[in-house]
């Protein structure tokens, strides 16, 4: 097994780092460069930069502001919002990208994710896969930072989405969005388990305790934001967390 990789997210509206319960009600949390500058000095792994907006707004992510955090940055930055194209794809990577997240278009248009997995690797493609619940046992895929419903069975999009070329999921349970309840297990042990690429348990982290949940559900990396932003936990206490209960984690 892979060393547990702990990744901070910036989710971003209008150049400023924001952060919200299920996609909503969203609250200023900072500049972006200054958050992945300091994430990166705690020992964060990556950063994940989304922008929140873009698809809404039908555009894709604004170029400036990750030349910004690229520049702060020696980790890997996956970026995601509003990418619809393979020339969308290319315009993050050159803009200092390392890996582009794909959402509504990759439910809408699944062929994309094989289009930016030739063209760029699949190591560059990852889906991102936000999923709310309709029973204890079985979730839907929604798109359009949670707006939209899609009907469409999250399991069954995890295994169509790592056949057309996605290197990864990052995983976001909609119902814990940034409601600190933990992560969804139950839904990370089933998407977990269907495929055989790295998944990314994103969606309602509080405590350490969390973290650990996550891993034995099934988890290869562990992203959160809100308890980063506002000082709750640190990444290298979560590290030191985790390295005392057995898990292996980066240094």
């Amino acid at each position: 097994m892979l060393a547990i990789r702990i990744i901070p997210c910036l989710d971003v509206k209008d150049a400023r780092v924001v952060k919200g319960v299920c996609f909503s009600n969203l609250r200023d949390s900072g500049s972006p460069a200054e958050l992945a500058a300091e994430y990166q000095s705690q020992g964060a792994d990556e950063i994940v930069l989304l922008d929140i907006s873009a698809t809404l707004e039908r555009r894709c992510t604004q170029i400036q502001t990750i030349k910004d955090v690229r520049e702060v940055l020696c980790i890997p930055l996956t970026v995601g919002g509003g990418v619809t194209s393979v020339g969308d794809a290319e315009a993050l990577l050159v803009a200092g990208a390392d890996r582009v997240a794909i959402n509504t278009a990759a439910v809408s248009q699944p062929q994309l994710l094989r289009d930016i997995s030739e063209t760029f690797g699949r190591q560059c493609t990852v889906v991102a896969l936000d999923a709310a619940a309709n029973s204890p046992t079985t979730w839907e895929v929604v798109t359009n930072s949670g707006r939209k419903r899609t009907g469409i069975d999250a399991l069954e999009f995890a295994r169509l989405a790592e056949a057309k070329g996605a290197g990864e999921i990052l995983l976001t349970s909609w119902d814990r969005d940034g409601t600190r309840l933990g992560y969804d297990i139950a839904l990370l042990e089933c998407i977990a388990a269907a495929v055989s690429i790295p998944v990314i348990a994103s969606g309602g982290a509080a405590t350490l305790e969390h973290f650990l949940e996550a891993i034995r559900a099934g988890a290869d990396a562990i992203l959160a934001a809100s308890v980063f932003h506002e000082g709750v936990l640190s990444v290298k206490a979560i590290k030191n967390y985790l390295r005392d209960n057995c898990v292996e984690v980066r240094l």
